[in-house]
This record gives C-alpha cells, sequence and structure tokens, in this order.
C-alpha cells in the first residue's frame, strides 16, 4: 500500500497548485476516477470537479497556503490537520480531514471539516 503520509503530503500539494491544468493533473494521477470529497461547503466527485473545488477555494483565499499537520495512519486510513494561511504567519483557518485510499493506493475519499474559520 502507498505510504499515507506520502499520500497527505501530495494532496496538499494539490491545495496549493496555482496553475489549474497542472493541478488538475494532479488530481488525476492522485484520486481514484469515481473519487470524493465532502466537507461543510460542497461534495464533489470525479477529479475534474474535485480540481475545480480546489481551484475555487484557491480563489475565495488567494495567496494564502495550506499547510498539513502531524499525519495518523492505519490500513487504507489517514486523519491529519491542516492550516489555510499567509506563508510564515498564523493561519486563518484550521481544518481536519480523514483520507481514505483505494487499494491501489490512491484517494478514494476525503472528508473534511472547518474547526476554525474567520467570522465576519
Amino acid at each position: 500500500m502507498t505510504d499515507l503520509q506520502q499520500l497527505a503530503e501530495r494532496y496538499i500539494a494539490t491545495w496549493n497548485e496555482a496553475d489549474a491544468d497542472v493541478r488538475r493533473k494532479l488530481v488525476g494521477d492522485l484520486w481514484s476516477e469515481d473519487g470524493e470529497y465532502t466537507d461543510p461547503l460542497m461534495a464533489v466527485t470525479g477529479p475534474d470537479a474535485i480540481s475545480a473545488a480546489i481551484g475555487a477555494a484557491r480563489a475565495q483565499f488567494p495567496g494564502l497556503v495550506f499547510t498539513l499537520g502531524t499525519v495518523d495512519a492505519h490500513h487504507n486510513l489517514a486523519r491529519f490537520t491542516w492550516d489555510l494561511g499567509p506563508a510564515g504567519a498564523e493561519a486563518l483557518i484550521v481544518g481536519f480531514d480523514v483520507l481514505v485510499a483505494d487499494p491501489e493506493g490512491r484517494v478514494a475519499s476525503v472528508l473534511g471539516f472547518l474547526d476554525r474559520v474567520p467570522t465576519a
């Protein structure tokens, strides 16, 4: 099985990729064809929709960087925190994701939770 730490690192790298074409290729390489992403703000299936959702999130928070926290993994599951904020500064948003790998070592699904978000 693929190392889940590395899978989580590649997953966060897709969220940091600014170029839409490069990001779509990264998502296609990383996710299964029927992969699912679900968080409180969206639920999408398939690499095209996942890449578009990441692009929409990036557009909402231009210039911010996702940083991976500690990865805890067993079997085909990984849970980890992540931060979103200016490089080298305090995070504006903090989340927690659970990643499920398929038998080929690709991402089958991610369930995302938002632990801290900015208030209006």
